[in-house]
């Protein structure tokens, strides 16, 4: 089959493109508007300004008020901030905290860290679907727990979690409670108070906004120690200079992200069903994640007897890029923890592939992914000592 090759990107759960709009408002601030807001002449006034107008945009996507956002240098500082910060608060009064198996390597690490502090840590199991039981939970928690944190849906297979329900026991039980959303703004609604969270994670690029920036936010009453220190920037929480075009931008996009969310997310939803059904159209193809309480951009499958690597190098031939798990650790020939976690036999970790689909993603799109794919895996399995005879080609 020939199939004329076009540049379709699917790693949007890798990164997303600076919307130009968003890099129009934060170019003035690069330039005329360079003043540090933490300066007392008129120049600096835009520049705090500026911030604060982000600052509020970020609230109000979350429904927090502006005084419990803190503006970091992206999700990892942020999960580094609100673990490492309440446990050094909070030790005290307790040393054991309850996160699960299939977290990003930005709380996993650092829970691992943590332990060598002298902390516990439990890693709660997941479901074959990569879910997270609220029993389980509760079931863990003792009386030296502090911190709970499960993230609000998982950045490699899709699966939303039933945070509200998490959020409802670590409220009941009196422990803080943190979720990683990273991956969830501005595709699902958050609610920090219906949801009963006191510390959320936030990634400005993962919706079209820049790079090294992002936000944490901190609960009315939350104590934890700073992670940065020098300055009193951030209300004396987050010492060093403010990235005020990265804020600027990252307030922007958010706000656009969110004022989009339910057109956006009702078009992606029927393209990535689309494109769920192209794939598990292959024979020996599986999905991965929730089938239905998933992020409305993730489809992530498994091809028995090939390799993921060998199809994105194929696919990117072909201009698709895509991933074959977490873009943070896409370098590793390590099996994803996240796949390992729901079951799935090591060799067939190895066939995975995530497709991430954007706004700007369309059924041609769609249908062109589809159909190299298609293509790829039947040349790697004609190429695969470990294929069975009926699905080898017949030429």
């Amino acid at each position: 089959m020939n199939i004329d090759k076009r540049q379709v990107y699917m790693d949007h759960a890798a990164t997303t493109a600076t919307r130009p709009e968003v890099a129009e408002a934060m170019l003035p601030y690069m330039t005329g508007h360079f003043g540090n807001p933490s300066s007392l002449y008129d120049l600096a006034k835009a520049s705090r300004t500026a911030v604060e107008k982000a600052r509020e945009q970020v609230a109000a996507a979350i429904g927090a008020a502006p005084k419990e956002i803190y503006f970091t240098s992206g999700g990892t500082e942020s999960d580094n901030w609100a673990l490492k910060g309440v446990a050094f608060a909070k030790k005290a009064k307790g040393k054991h905290i309850i996160t699960s198996v299939i977290e990003h390597h930005a709380i996993t690490h650092t829970c691992a860290w943590l332990e060598k502090q002298g902390f516990s840590v439990t890693y709660l199991a997941v479901d074959q679907y990569g879910m997270v039981d609220p029993a389980d939970v509760e079931a863990a928690i003792t009386p030296e727990t502090i911190l709970i944190s499960v993230m609000m849906a998982n950045n490699e297979i899709g699966t939303v979690q039933p945070i509200a329900a998490i959020g409802a026991i670590a409220q009941k039980h009196g422990v803080l409670f943190h979720t990683d959303a990273v991956q969830a703004a501005g595709h699902i609604p958050i609610d920090v108070h219906a949801m009963h969270i006191d510390l959320l994670s936030l990634s400005g690029h993962k919706f079209h906004g820049p790079k090294g920036t992002g936000a944490l936010y901190i609960g009315p009453g939350v104590r934890l120690d700073p992670l940065m220190h020098g300055g009193a920037q951030e209300r004396g929480r987050r010492a060093g200079t403010e990235n005020v075009p990265g804020i600027v931008g990252m307030g922007l996009a958010l706000s656009l992200a969110v004022a989009d969310m339910t057109e956006n997310a009702e078009r992606v939803t029927a393209l990535r069903d689309r494109l769920t059904a192209g794939m598990l159209a292959i024979p020996h193809a599986y999905l991965n994640g929730h089938p239905k309480r998933r992020l409305p951009n993730n489809v992530n499958v498994v091809f028995e007897f090939i390799e993921g690597e060998s199809i994105l190098l194929l696919l990117n031939r072909k201009g698709i890029a895509a991933s074959t798990g977490s873009a943070c650790s896409s370098k590793s020939l390590d099996p994803s923890h996240v796949l390992i976690a729901c079951g799935l036999p090591h060799d067939v970790v190895h066939g995975s592939l995530r497709l991430t689909l954007g706004e700007e993603t369309t059924e041609e799109d769609v249908d062109y992914v589809i159909a190299v794919v298609k293509e790829t895996v039947q040349r790697l399995r004609d190429m695969s000592p470990l294929t069975p005879p009926e699905l080898r080609s017949q030429s």
